[in-house]
C-alpha cells in the first residue's frame, strides 16, 4: 500500500498485489483500512481521549479477517518482553515460511499444517519454551475451528477462542481487535495497560485490572480504541521499581 497527499483530490491510495492471494487483498483492502469501523456512538469523555481523538482524525480500527495470523504474534508475546516476541515472530516467518510474492523482500507466517508439526527444538531455536510452542500447535491443528471466528460476534469468538488451553482474555485481545476489528478489546492481564489507563483517566499511578475496567466502563464498546488513542498519545504511567531485564530461552 501508498498514501499520497494530492492538492487535488485529497489522499490518494494505491494498492498493488502479487501471487494467488491478489483478489482477496484488494477485496479486502477497505476493511484493512477501517471501512467496517463504526465510531458513531464514541463520545470521548475525557480532555486526554478528546486531544487524542482530535490529533488523530483518521485513525480507524480495521480487520484482516485472517484471526490464526493474528492469534501466532499474541501467544508469542505471552509473559516475554514485546521485543523478544517481535524477533521470534521474524525468526518464525524467516525460518520456517514462505517467500511471499513479488518484488520485495518479505516472509509469510508458517501455514497451519507447517505450525502443527513444528517439533520443539525448531521452537527452542526461536526462543520459544515448550508451552508457547504447545498453544500454538494446537491452534494450528485446529485452524479452521480459529478461522471461523471471523465471522462470529467479537462475544462469540472470545468464548471460542478461550475454549483452548493457554489462550486467555489477555491474548484474545490481542487477537480479535486486528484480526476482526474489535473496538471494545481490552488487554486485562497486561504488565502496563491498567497503569496506563489509571494514570491518564485518573490521575492514578498504580492500577489494578478491575479498576482499569471500572474506568473504561463509560467506553463500552470502544474500550480498545481508547486504550490505543492513549498509546498514540504517548501517555505513560510514572516508572518505579526496577526495569525488566530482555531474556532469552536459554537464560530461564
Amino acid at each position: 500500500m501508498q498514501l499520497r497527499n494530492d492538492p487535488a483530490e485529497g489522499a490518494i491510495l494505491r494498492l498493488r498485489a502479487w501471487g494467488p492471494g491478489t483478489d482477496r487483498v484488494f477485496e479486502q483492502a477497505p476493511k484493512l483500512l477501517g471501512s467496517e469501523d463504526d465510531r458513531s456512538t464514541f463520545k470521548p469523555q475525557h480532555d486526554i481521549i478528546a486531544d487524542a481523538h482530535r490529533r488523530n482524525p483518521g485513525f480507524r480500527i480495521g480487520r484482516t479477517d485472517r484471526v490464526l495470523d493474528a492469534l501466532v504474534p499474541a501467544i508469542l508475546g505471552q509473559k516475554i518482553q514485546s521485543k523478544l516476541a517481535n524477533e521470534s515472530l521474524r525468526k518464525l516467518s524467516w525460518y520456517f515460511g514462505e517467500r511471499a510474492p513479488g518484488p520485495h523482500k518479505l516472509w509469510l507466517q508458517p501455514t497451519p499444517e507447517r505450525l502443527a508439526e513444528l517439533p520443539f527444538h525448531d521452537w527452542h531455536r526461536i526462543n520459544v519454551e515448550r508451552k508457547r510452542a504447545t498453544i500454538i500447535r494446537r491452534a494450528a491443528e485446529r485452524a479452521n475451528r480459529i478461522e471461523e471466528c471471523a465471522s462470529m460476534t467479537p462475544t462469540d469468538a472470545a468464548r471460542r477462542l478461550q475454549a483452548f488451553a493457554g489462550i486467555g482474555p489477555w491474548t484474545t485481545a490481542r487477537t480479535l481487535m486486528p484480526a476482526i476489528g474489535d473496538a471494545d478489546s481490552v488487554m486485562v492481564g497486561d504488565f502496563h495497560l491498567k497503569n496506563t489507563v489509571s494514570w491518564a483517566l485518573a490521575g492514578e499511578p498504580r492500577g489494578t485490572d478491575e479498576r482499569m475496567l471500572e474506568l473504561l466502563e463509560p467506553y463500552a464498546g470502544h474500550r480498545g480504541r481508547v486504550t490505543m488513542l492513549l498509546k498514540m498519545a504517548g501517555v505513560k504511567a510514572p516508572a518505579y521499581g526496577p526495569r525488566l531485564s530482555h531474556m532469552h530461552f536459554e537464560d530461564r
